[in-house]
């Protein structure tokens, strides 16, 4: 069985192909795999190291808002648009696969689409609740769309075959109990909050945070923190926290990038974070509690409709960045440690919305297509 898989961009992409790869690999220890990605996207990088082989296609978004810069960056995609499709082809020929899968990113376009056009049977899988342009385009000649968010059926043209499977997780991130994991922190069995806007970091979580941080400390109430402020706050974050005194308090733990995610996730209480799916995912299936901030630049807006999904559901406060202010969320905060009853609540409600069987009903949709059944 010879599968090809077309993925990139960001992490959000990339780890569910790397995921559904391990899926085929384990009813099929054979498949012989390559992904397609782009040269200079995460990628390269990413899928190589997870020991699969990999081939490139040149392409790349175009920007909606104008300056000079991204008038260069339109430039650059539409020459790449002239030629992705042929160099796409001809590695879906070279490759012969029996099934091509995209995920998304730049390079699944291309790359499914040759796939179709040369008769090979694709599937997409969707990992937000509102879809993408291009993953609506792909579906109408997939054989099947896998979801990650049933509200993302909607969008998707008539007679397309929507599959509600989720989105896989890391298999180790029900593994630990909230106690344990707090007291492998080193902390006591307090409200444990952690915050984070992925390995890029969200400037205006880092923005806010200090003052929060601080706002702990000086309060009556006994709040655990753990905080990523990612690359983008490199430089200006652990200063700012030197600078007010609060870098070594023990119920603080703050970091670039957060290592051990599976032990701050099952030792928190409440998370304040973007809303990508795959956060989403793992918030549903450790059933923790939620502030979400969706990034308003994301493409088509989707982070909105996904933390709606957990909003709407009871599982999660939604706040817009435009409206997001400090005294906003230390209201939340205060509010939900004030109740534990409701932030339990919310976090069982998260809970109820993980699909547990995700990796059975992603095999059973390829075996249907492979007829691997």
């Amino acid at each position: 069985m010879k599968v090809l898989i077309a993925c990139g961009g960001t992490g959000g992409h990339i780890n569910p192909a790397l995921a559904i790869a391990g899926i085929i690999r384990e009813h099929v220890p054979d498949a012989e795999f390559l992904f397609v990605g782009t040269p200079d996207g995460m990628e390269a990088e990413l899928i190589p190291a997870a020991g699969y082989k990999m081939d490139y296609v040149k392409a790349a978004g175009f920007q909606r808002s104008f300056s000079p810069e991204n008038l260069i960056r339109n430039c650059k995609a539409l020459g790449y648009l002239a030629t992705s499709g042929g160099h796409a082809r001809a590695i879906v020929r070279r490759f012969q696969p029996d099934l091509a899968i995209g995920t998304g990113g730049y390079a699944s376009g291309p790359v499914i689409r040759a796939a179709q056009q040369l008769g090979v049977p694709t599937a997409v899988h969707e990992q937000n609740a509102f879809p993408g342009v291009t993953n609506k385009l792909l579906a109408k000649k997939a054989k099947a769309v896998m979801m990650t968010f049933e509200a993302a059926k909607q969008y998707f043209p008539e007679g397309t075959k929507t599959v509600m499977t989720g989105l896989p997780v890391r298999g180790n991130l029900t593994h630990k109990t909230r106690e344990q994991a707090k007291r492998m922190l080193g902390f006591d069995g307090e409200m444990t909050i952690l915050s984070f806007g992925g390995s890029q970091g969200a400037k205006c979580l880092n923005d806010l945070m200090p003052d929060l941080l601080q706002w702990h400390l000086q309060s009556d109430m006994k709040i655990n923190h753990i905080h990523a402020y990612g690359k983008h706050g490199r430089e200006s974050f652990p200063q700012e926290m030197q600078k007010r005194g609060i870098a070594d308090d023990k119920r603080i733990r703050v970091s670039e990038y957060i290592h051990d995610m599976d032990v701050c996730l099952a030792a928190a209480d409440l998370v304040i974070s973007r809303a990508g799916a795959s956060t989403l995912s793992e918030l549903e299936a450790v059933g923790r509690a939620s502030v979400l901030i969706p990034y308003p630049a994301a493409a088509e807006n989707h982070q909105y409709y996904n933390a709606m999904v957990l909003g709407k559901a009871g599982a999660a406060i939604v706040i817009e960045q435009k409206d997001l202010t400090p005294e906003k969320l230390r209201a939340h905060i205060t509010e939900l440690y004030q109740n534990p009853e409701k932030r339990i609540a919310m976090g069982q409600r998260a809970g109820a919305l993980f699909p547990t069987d995700t990796n059975d009903r992603i095999w059973n949709v390829i075996a249907e297509i492979t007829g691997q059944n």
